[in-house]
This record gives structure tokens, sequence and C-alpha cells, in this order.
């Protein structure tokens, strides 16, 4: 397989995708907008690594999807070689985090698909294929189907059909979160050391993730983008050598200053007075953190007995990753229990209270919290309480919030209000019915 080094490439002298301005509006079925990105500016030059860092509802995917040219712009350019993006990038292959194997094709066959599409004929797709098998680790399995191997092998018949095709960058979307962490570590650790011997058949590389570690373990800069709209809110540079320790002081700052960035909320959400029925509900957008998430974390902070914890330390201590813990801070932050500097987490006086209470004082401080810095709960309450009979049909509710969300997202958005709601003992829910209604107060105690 014919392979060009990234670092010595005299037709990659030019960079090679420019984005500029780049803002995205999904249409919603009311025929609203709902703002992804906005503003975006990158370069990507040959002979880097560049990594999209960011949240749930950042934009990382639809930025590369726009890149790769599956989707357009509402707004600002991309352009390929300097020359404007009008349609699918001719430069670019895409590797998903799903696979997106054909279960009817084999390895072989699969591989091939790209150079198919490009008219290369059959003797030589099938010499270049057999080359981006052998490079990427499954010699052996060319005649096997995708049902016959494992996750890992998998993903890399995903990457030799996208690198087959020789493209000056490759794009991977979440590539290693479908995958053990062994397996995850196994395959990024390969192709960093093809990457280095310059056996790599791309120029540059063009990574999503959600993982900080990941994102410093693999890229020579880190973009970390903020939510609700994607912007950029700070780029990185990881100069370390390779391979890179995870253990070495340098490695582990860089993790604790973005761990920082993207655990800072520029703003909480105002109290009630700021969002009187003018649309505040449509601009907090609620994390998916359980009740029980949010008591369980501010409960521990309280229990570690200083004044505020390093979050990263004790994502360590609890065993989850850090990245678990982004929507259970941000839900502390909007209830106004806690605020987060430098990637360290303080309790404010109503979290301490909260985290200290017994079940009926924390249901009370929850409420008045959700009352006043929760719009969509406040709102749901108000509305159940103009009702005729103090209910309403959760359809209700996922139509009105389907003007300002993917109808997904609108789901989940419901479902987290819900179970703050009725934990709070502000409205009831049945399932089966699928029924929101105004919660009746008995004199039975209620556990959490």
């Amino acid at each position: 397989m014919h392979t060009v080094s990234p670092r010595t490439s005299a037709a990659a002298r030019r960079t090679i995708v420019s984005v500029r301005q780049l803002t995205k509006t999904f249409t919603t079925r009311d025929g609203g907008g709902l703002p992804v990105l906005e503003g975006i500016n990158l370069d990507v030059q040959p002979g880097e690594i560049v990594a999209l860092l960011g949240k749930s509802g950042s934009g990382k995917s639809t930025m590369l999807r726009c890149i790769a040219g599956l989707v357009l712009p509402s707004s600002g350019t991309v352009t390929y070689r300097g020359k404007p993006l009008h349609g699918i990038n001719p430069g670019v292959s895409l590797v998903f985090q799903t696979f997106a194997l054909l279960p009817w094709l084999t390895v072989q066959q699969n591989v091939e698909l790209g150079l198919e599409a490009q008219g290369i004929p059959p003797d030589e797709r099938a010499q270049r294929a057999l080359e981006a098998i052998d490079l990427i680790g499954l010699d052996g399995f060319e005649s096997a189907f995708p049902k016959e191997l494992s996750g890992g092998m998998r993903q890399r018949v995903g990457f030799a059909r996208a690198l087959v095709v020789e493209p000056d960058l490759l794009l991977m979307d979440e590539p290693f979160s479908a995958l053990d962490v062994l397996t995850a570590e196994n395959l990024r650790t390969e192709l960093l050391e093809l990457w280095q011997a310059g056996e790599f058949p791309a120029q540059a590389i063009l990574i999503v993730t959600h993982n900080i570690e990941e994102a410093v373990a693999f890229a020579d800069r880190v973009i970390v983008l903020g939510t609700n709209p994607g912007r950029i809110r700070a780029e990185l540079t990881c100069d370390l050598e390779r391979p890179r320790d995870r253990r070495e002081e340098h490695f582990s700052s860089l993790v604790d200053e973005i761990y920082g960035i993207m655990t800072d909320r520029h703003t909480a959400a105002a109290p009630a007075e700021d969002h009187e029925d003018g649309g505040g509900a449509q601009h907090v957008v609620l994390p998916h953190a359980s009740v029980d998430g949010i008591a369980g974390l501010a409960e521990l902070t309280l229990a570690g007995g200083e004044e505020d914890v390093d979050l990263a330390s004790l994502a360590a201590v609890v065993g989850f990753a850090i990245d678990d813990l982004f929507p259970i801070v941000d839900a502390l932050t909007i209830l106004g229990f806690a605020t987060v500097t430098s990637g360290r987490l303080h309790l404010t006086e109503t979290g301490e209270r909260f985290a200290g209470a017994d079940i009926q004082r924390s249901k009370e401080i929850f409420r008045e919290a959700a009352l006043q810095r929760v719009p969509l709960v406040r709102r749901i309450r108000r509305t159940l309480e103009h009702s005729s009979d103090g209910a309403l049909r959760e359809g209700f509710f996922i139509d009105l919030l389907a003007s300002h969300h993917s109808r997904d997202e609108a789901q989940a958005q419901l479902d987290t209000a819900i179970d703050w709601g009725r934990y709070a003992e502000l409205f009831e829910y049945d399932a089966g019915r699928g029924e929101i209604s105004l919660h009746v107060h008995t004199e039975e105690p209620v556990t959490r």
C-alpha cells in the first residue's frame, strides 16, 4: 500500500482543511431553529493530529460532518486545499464510532468499498485492500464476515476501509468509545506507532472525543468546545514526546487544565425572576443527571471535610472516568449547590445544607432550588396548575421542547425534568399513561 509520511510529503504543504465562521442551525419540526455550532474557526495542517473535545451538545460530530461535506453549514465556509467545499469532501475519510460495516460483505469486500466507488479496477483495489488489511493488523481475516469479529477487529476494518483510499485527512468520530478499555488502548497505540513511523496513509488526523486523557494522549492540538451552541472555548498545544506517559507531570497538568476549562461554567442558571415567561426554559439546558447522582456527589464532597475537592482525583477514587462527572457537576451548579473553579468543586452554603440534610429536608431544599433556578421544572409545574384537572400528557411538553431541541433531546430534557420534579414533589408521572400531574401530598413518609 502506498504510504505518505505526513512530515515529508511535498504535495502536502498547504493547509488541508480550513473552517471559517462555521455556524450550523438545524430546523425543528415547527420551523424554528436549533443552533448547534456558532462561529467556528479551525485549520488543519499536514503532519498534525487535532482533537475536538467537548461534552454532549457541543456539536463535535456535526463539525466533523460539515468538514466531510455530509452536512452543509448554515453560514460560514469550509475549504479543502483552498477551494470552497460544496459537496462531499474528496480529501477525507471518516471512521465512525459504530463501525458501520455491511454485514453481508467480507472484511476485504468492506475495505474495497471506497475504492470501488472511485472506479478503481478490481485487481488494483483487491491489492490495495489486502495491503490496508495487513497494515492495520487484520491479515488472515480477509474472508471473515463482520459477525465473526470482535468489536476491536470490526473497528480495524473501519480504519482499513478509511485508509485504503489514502485520504489527506482522516476524520475519526469517537472511534474507540464503543470498545473496552484494553482494546481501545491497544488500537490507539498501534495507530500512533504507524503515525510515528511515517507509515500512516493520511497526512493529518482530526479526532472527535469526549475523553480528556485520550485527547492529550493522541493529539498535537486540543480544541475545547463549549455547548449549546458549540463554540471554541480554548486551544491547547500538546507538545509531549511520544509515546506519552500518563504519569508524567506535564501530561497530568494538561489534563487538569483542560478539565478545569470544561467544568467551569461561564454563568450559572439565573433565578426565577430573570426567566419569567419570556422563554427562559429554552436557555437552560438540563444535564442528564439523576437526583441520586446529584445527591451522591454532594455528599461525597461534604464528607471530604475540605473546602473544595479536586474532581479528577475524586473520579479516580470512586473509579469513574472524569468525563462521567460532567453532567452531575453541571446539575449541581445549575441548582446553585456548587461552584467550580479550575477543576475544583466547592459546595455553596445551600449545597452543604442539601448534602447534610435528612431526606425530607433535602427534598425541601431541592424543591426551592428547582423552582428558582430550573425554568423547565418551574414551567411544567405552572402549566399543570393552570390545566383543568392538574394533569397533561407528556407529549404536550415534548412538542414544546422540540421547538428548541431535537426530538431525542427533547425527550431527554423532559425525562430529567420529571426526575427532578418528582423528587421535589412538584409533580407526579404515570409512565403507563404517559401523563404528568400535580403532586398530591400525603401523610405517608416518602423515601428516596
